[in-house]
């Protein structure tokens, strides 16, 4: 049994800049309660300076590596919280200071698993002053154990080997090519292990379990007694094992894009196929208002013969190539926003002509490739997350099956080639499993906010029904296409979570926005 140390009030201690100019020493933690043999993360001194040390790829150096806005600062935790004393980690933190009374701290999450927060936050910052939110809470982003900005990151492939994986292709569902697609997955597990700093012990602490932690150590040494949280896509995982872990610290939270609670890993992936397919579906008919759509009477088949001949013959672009994998990345890119669909009509009408430039940007975006060939830590991340969070998939009969599903669910992404059933890396990951099984139990905790978007392609609608039921919660339906919604300029969705972080009053039940 844990035992806890509750702390009702934190003392602030706040020295200006005494070891190193420009530097912030702060210490308001601990607050709350506080786990025995954590108390000195609990209640460690942050030291705030400028982001630009801590942005290592063009994309978070665009996100905040030069604003003067933000500060950002770097968090102990421990590598295994079963071991307290030994090794240590830190998390990288970018804050945007409250203008008005402040109530406390606002985490965030985008998502991924894998995607930075701090940059997240820096990129909500236009929208977030637009709402009250902006004088009542720090804006917090924090990029997860292993990625971005946190040290050490998950490292498996280089900028080349990464350029060269896109370009193998992996659809080869012959006896030969599933088994040579194993035996890469194999060799990239070895790689992440190797290539990451403490190996395996560091890859086997790095789920959604041990996020919620180092949440709690951060909402702590922040000096908030409660948490309040945003958490988008995946970011909905990391707020409800939060909430299953440390109920009594619970304030307000707002998931929207849920993680089905109710769905193994293979049903998920055949629903989010159909979130894909329905997505396309409203893109096509965009697309044809439009002129010179090149997408005729039969979508699927279209699309299908724009981009199935670079299998054999990727299209040069520049000094590159842009491959099938590359082009069907870039139109599953496309499908998460509504923005994106007038990028992905030009990258099809450029197809038409052989050029890729368009599709190979947006394939760039979704890996976070910058224009010098660096890779953030997303790909690499996502998969070291996934392998320990998610049950193994080794029943080749059951993955077969789900890749025959999968291909009736979204006849966009069909390759032609037939069904295959190849083991992926997790298979053979050294580390084992650590997130909790079964649907979430957080009892005890405040009523909080889901926000599930009917035509969301990559968590659909039910997901989200089905997490609020799960957590007893409120769900806020909005109508439209397009993955997470809050803080995007809906003013009936942000009216509605403003009001739900400051005051705790939830939207009516059954409210719709569209």
């Amino acid at each position: 049994m844990l035992l806890v140390i509750p702390l009702l009030a934190s003392c602030t201690s706040i020295i200006e800049g005494t070891a190193k100019p420009g530097v912030t020493f702060e210490k308001v933690g601990p607050a709350g309660v506080v786990p025995a043999g954590l108390e000195e993360f609990y209640g460690q001194q942050l030291a705030w300076e400028n982001c630009e040390p801590y942005a290592t790829t063009g994309s978070s150096r665009d996100a905040y590596g030069k604003r003067r806005d933000v500060e950002c600062t770097r968090l102990r935790v421990p590598l295994d919280y079963s071991k307290p004393t030994g090794d240590t980690i830190t998390i990288g933190v970018l804050r945007y200071k409250a203008t008005g009374q402040k109530i406390g701290s606002l985490l965030t999450n985008p998502g991924g698993p894998g995607a930075s927060g701090m940059a997240s936050a820096a990129g909500m910052i236009p929208a977030y002053r637009k709402t009250e939110l902006a004088a009542k809470f720090d804006l917090i982003g924090f990029d997860p154990r292993g990625i971005g900005a946190s040290e050490p990151a998950v490292s498996c492939l280089t900028g080349p080997e990464r350029d060269a994986e896109r370009l193998d292709l992996d659809i080869d569902t012959s006896p030969a090519g599933i088994a040579q697609t194993e035996q890469e997955n194999r060799t990239y597990a070895e790689k992440c292990a190797a290539g990451t700093k403490f190996g395996a012990a560091m890859l086997a602490n790095l789920g959604t379990r041990d996020v919620v932690k180092d949440m709690d150590v951060l909402r702590s040494a922040l000096g908030d007694a409660k948490l309040s949280y945003v958490g988008y896509s995946y970011g909905t995982r990391i707020g409800t094992e939060y909430a299953e872990t440390f109920p009594q610290n619970v304030r307000a939270l707002i998931l929207d894009g849920a993680v089905d609670p109710t769905q193994d890993q293979l049903a998920s992936l055949v629903a989010q196929a159909a979130g894909f397919q329905k997505a396309f579906d409203e893109f096509v008919k965009w697309c044809r208002e439009k002129k010179e759509c090149p997408l005729g009477d039969d979508a699927n088949l279209s699309f299908r013969q724009l981009t199935t001949p670079l299998i054999q013959k990727p299209v040069d672009v520049g000094d590159r190539k842009l491959s099938y994998n590359d082009a069907i990345t870039a139109a599953i890119q496309a499908m998460y926003s509504e923005q994106l669909w007038p990028l992905l009509l030009n990258g099809l009408q450029e197809l038409k002509s052989g050029k890729g430039t368009t599709l190979l940007r947006l394939a760039d975006a979704y890996f976070d490739r910058d224009d010098q060939g660096e890779y953030s830590t997303i790909t690499d991340a996502f998969n070291a997350v996934h392998c320990v969070d998610d049950a193994r998939l080794t029943d080749k009969n059951a993955l077969l099956e789900t890749q025959k599903k999968y291909k009736e669910a979204a006849p966009f992404l069909d390759d032609g080639n037939p069904a295959g059933a190849a083991l992926d890396s997790c298979a053979f990951w050294p580390a084992p499993v650590t997130a909790p099984a079964g649907p979430p139990k957080a009892e005890g905790i405040p009523p909080l906010l889901v926000i599930s978007t009917t035509g969301d392609p990559a968590t659909p609608y039910e997901a989200g029904v089905n997490l609020a039921k799960a957590l007893n919660s409120r769900l806020l339906t909005y109508e439209g296409v397009q993955h997470t919604v809050f803080l995007q300029g809906d003013q009936c969705v942000d009216g509605a979570g403003v009001k739900y972080l400051i005051d705790q009053t939830l939207p009516a039940d059954g409210t719709r926005c569209a």
